[in-house]
């Protein structure tokens, strides 16, 4: 079978294909859901994504992906969050998977993309650690070679959906350098090896998100470091470059913005002209944040790299999405203290308290808005640190 040449295709073909598919195969009851959904849940959807071989966006063709344009990979995005389409559990699509075909060898990519491609294998990301957050080079968990296999003692935390993972793709510190940057390794590990545990830990919005992972003289083989041993941070940050733009995404703010759409159609607040005046600001900057990130990502598709500036990206993303979600509180008036699903007058249903409860979260995870600040100001615009 021929693969699909979807660049090929004008904007506006690929925009009806992808809506019409989405909308007719998409099950409802899955669909503009207020939590971020667990593996148990969308795992059937996932595996459909797979086999019509739309689970990768981005991925080049020979490896499974949809081999997407920018351009393309934007509206393909859009559509999604226009119909309510959950995001799965992808951080081995989103993060680990580019980071393999750039970064990995012959050897672990094949035994790795076609797993991750087919929804057989869920992986999950080790960088944090109790004392090593935004500050990441800090990172303590320590990985001895020995033999042919290295033991891993350490802990990871905030790993998103650990529980529901099969594989953790880490960074592990297997050499005491001058610098703390240097010595680290990216190293990939099969989360239900002997000696790990997983304890999970509930967020604002009472759902186990995250978990803190523990490794207790794990043995895990030294061909699973992925490029150069204690060449990792460089891993790190290619990785973080992926992350960074993932992150840096308009889609909860293109999300947040949908659903304040709903309530002021519902309640027929468009024809409040005060409404309507907050509604377009917040949507105006949303549609700035989409004509940017377009922007950062054709640099990309080119083969360019991106540098400290998508930094503003994230800043932007998550702000945008702080204020829509308070404009939806506010705009609920008493029901905007309600926590748990409401039930609108057209039988909508939603969560508005998660998703302003997850929005206090995005300003902090993947670097604080404080320290991408710091990065703008010093790599960009060259300020002094003092």
């Amino acid at each position: 079978m021929t693969a699909t040449d979807y660049n090929a295709m004008s904007n506006d073909e690929f925009r009806t294909l992808v809506y019409e598919w989405f909308d007719g195969n998409c099950p409802k009851d899955i669909r503009h859901t207020n939590h971020r959904m667990r593996r148990t849940e969308i795992d059937a959807w996932t595996k459909t994504l797979s086999v019509r071989g739309w689970i990768a966006p981005g991925w080049p063709a020979k490896y499974g992906g949809m081999g997407l344009g920018i351009e393309k990979q934007i509206i393909y995005q859009e559509i999604k969050e226009a119909l309510g389409v959950p995001r799965g559990v992808d951080q081995g699509i989103v993060m680990l998977g580019p980071l393999l075909i750039e970064h990995g060898n012959d050897e672990q990519r094949a035994r790795f993309l076609p797993k991750i491609i087919n929804n057989e294998e869920i992986w999950c990301q080790g960088y944090s650690e109790p004392e090593a957050g935004s500050d990441l080079a800090s990172l303590r968990t320590e990985a001895i070679l020995d033999g042919d296999e290295y033991v891993v003692n350490g802990s990871k935390i905030w790993t998103t959906l650990a529980q529901d993972s099969d594989w953790i793709f880490t960074l592990v510190r297997t050499m005491k350098g001058r610098r703390k940057q240097e010595g680290i390794s990216f190293l990939l590990i099969n989360i239900k090896s002997p000696g790990i545990t997983v304890r999970t830990i509930e967020n604002l919005g009472h759902e186990e998100e995250f978990s803190e992972v523990i490794f207790e003289n794990v043995r895990v083989p030294a061909d699973q470091i992925v490029g150069e041993v204690n060449s990792g941070w460089a891993i790190a940050k290619a990785l973080l470059g992926f992350e960074r733009i993932f992150i840096g995404s308009p889609r909860l703010a293109q999300y947040a913005l949908g659903r304040l759409r709903k309530i002021g159609e519902v309640y027929g607040l468009f024809d409040d002209p005060v409404f309507v005046d907050k509604f377009a600001r917040v949507k105006m900057d949303v549609d700035d944040h989409v004509k940017t990130y377009a922007r950062y990502a054709d640099v990309l598709a080119k083969g360019g790299t991106l540098g400290a500036e998508t930094s503003v990206l994230k800043i932007w993303g998550t702000e945008n999405y702080q204020r829509i979600t308070e404009l939806i509180v506010e705009t609920l008036g008493e029901l905007g203290a309600a926590t748990g699903d409401l039930t609108l007058p057209d039988g909508t249903v939603i969560n508005h308290m998660y998703i302003y409860y997850y929005s206090r979260a995005t300003t902090i995870y993947a670097g604080s808005n404080e320290i991408q600040r710091n990065i703008l100001a010093k790599a960009v615009l060259k300020l002094p640190s003092s």
